[in-house]
């Protein structure tokens, strides 16, 4: 594979290439020959396998009569492809880090995630997505469309070869409103199932333990088969992934002593279900 091939930017691009072929219900075979390419070669691009130059690019923008503003947010990945970390500020850049995210995801044999004040985004439902999104000032077709997209994310965990996700939680998480009560009900219910799949591991980190690495903020660590594990951090308006082998290894000595500190996963759902009475009393 190229160099930049398997970077959470190149996994956007090729997802963003294959929407755009797919929404506009193009086939690959068609465009091939449209292009002159062999089908094979543009699938390399859509699955990330390969990756296409900032030319080649435009061409299959200019095939499938894609916007300007869309043509400029593809462009604006291949451009950049060489670049090692991947910082995005401003709203309007999140989207595309959360396409970089979700590839992130569905590529990635483990992922260890520290999340202080939400529940991750592999684990949470529709109606918790929503009502933290609600939150940002987004128009209605952004909120439906940022709802959507997170709303299969959960999926990756069911695969024949599912990922072995851990996810790392404050107990704040669970008992902090977001939406109404039978939101957070559901919620919690739901962490409390999947977390009995064998690939998930929820751990909660009680409050009052004091200074830990999780203070800094929440982050996410991804590893993959075939390529360097990434570090991605997101927060208000801004976030940024990092492949620096420094910073990864890091970031998983944050994770294991996080680890320490945190309830063991008998307890973690001794702590769920706690939770789940309160939001049962709090209708």
């Amino acid at each position: 594979m190229a160099a930049t091939a398997g970077t959470p930017r190149a996994r956007a691009l090729s997802a963003a290439l294959r929407d755009a072929r797919e929404t506009r219900g193009v086939g690959l075979r068609v465009l091939a020959r449209q292009l002159e390419f062999s089908h094979t070669q543009i699938s390399h691009w859509e699955t990330g396998y390969r990756v296409p130059g900032v030319e080649t690019v435009a061409m299959i923008l200019t095939a499938l009569r894609v916007s300007a503003g869309e043509r400029e947010r593809i462009l604006d990945l291949a451009r950049n492809l060489g670049e090692p970390s991947w910082l995005t500020v401003g709203t309007a850049g999140i989207p595309q880090q959360l396409a970089g995210a979700i590839e992130c995801e569905r590529a990635a044999s483990a992922i260890s995630e520290w999340s202080p004040m939400v529940v991750p985004g592999l684990l949470q439902t529709a109606d918790y997505s929503r009502a933290l999104l609600e939150g940002i000032d987004l128009s209605k077709e952004d909120l439906d469309a940022r709802v959507i997209a997170r709303a299969g994310r959960g999926e990756v965990l069911n695969e024949r070869d599912p990922l072995r996700f851990e996810a790392l939680i404050s107990e704040a998480v669970v008992h902090e409103p977001i939406g109404s009560a039978r939101t957070m009900r559901t919620q919690v219910e739901h962490l409390i199932d999947i977390s009995a799949k064998p690939n998930v591991t929820i751990r909660v980190v009680p409050l009052r333990v004091g200074w830990h690495p999780g203070w800094s903020g929440p982050f996410v660590v991804y590893e993959f088969p075939d390529a360097p594990a990434v570090v991605h951090f997101e927060h208000y308006s801004s976030g940024v992934f990092v492949p620096v082998e420094h910073d990864v290894r890091e970031y998983r000595k944050a994770v294991r002593k996080i680890h320490d500190i945190a309830m063991d996963p008998t307890g973690s759902l001794d702590c769920l279900a706690k939770a789940l009475k309160v939001w049962e009393v709090d209708r």
